[in-house]
C-alpha cells in the first residue's frame, strides 16, 4: 500500500488503540479504533479493520470462545496481508507472526482446551507473554 499516512498526522485515537492493544485492554481497542475505521479512507480502511478483528479475536480468546477467536484471528491476518512490513510506523509482519501463532495453537488444539490456551497466553505477571503487542518502528 502506498498512501501510507504519515505517523505524525495520524489521530492520537490511533496511538490510544495501540496504547489499549498493548495493555490487553481489548475491548477498549475496538471502541478507539472502530470510529476510525469508519472515517478512514478506502486504502486504511482494511489495515484498520485487520487490527480490529485481531483485537477482538483476543478478546473472544480471553472469554474461552474458540470459534470467534479463531475465525477473527485469520479475517485480521488476511486483511493486514497487504501492509507489510510495516503502516502507520506499525511493525506489521510481527503482528501477523504473533498473532498466527497464536491461531495455529488454537487450531492444533482445538475448542476442547481454549480455556488451557487462554490460561496460557493470559497469565498474570508473565513476563514472556505470547500475546501480540503492536510495536512502533
Amino acid at each position: 500500500m502506498s498512501s501510507e499516512m504519515s505517523p505524525e498526522f495520524l489521530p492520537p485515537e490511533f496511538w490510544q488503540g495501540v496504547n489499549q492493544f498493548n495493555h490487553q485492554d481489548f475491548y477498549a481497542c475496538h471502541d478507539t479504533l472502530e470510529s476510525l475505521w469508519l472515517e478512514a479512507s478506502q486504502a486504511d480502511k482494511n489495515f484498520y479493520q485487520g487490527v480490529l478483528q485481531i483485537s477482538v479475536a483476543l478478546y473472544h480468546l480471553s472469554n474461552h470462545n474458540w470459534r470467534g477467536a479463531a475465525i477473527l484471528l485469520g479475517e485480521g491476518i488476511s486483511r493486514l496481508r497487504h501492509y507489510q512490513p510495516t503502516y502507520f510506523s506499525i511493525n506489521v509482519a510481527q503482528l501477523i507472526d504473533d498473532s498466527a501463532a497464536i491461531l495455529s495453537q488454537l487450531q492444533a488444539t482445538g475448542p476442547d482446551k481454549v480455556a488451557d490456551v487462554a490460561a496460557e497466553l493470559f497469565a498474570p505477571l508473565v513476563e514472556s507473554s505470547r500475546l501480540p503487542v503492536i510495536v512502533k518502528v
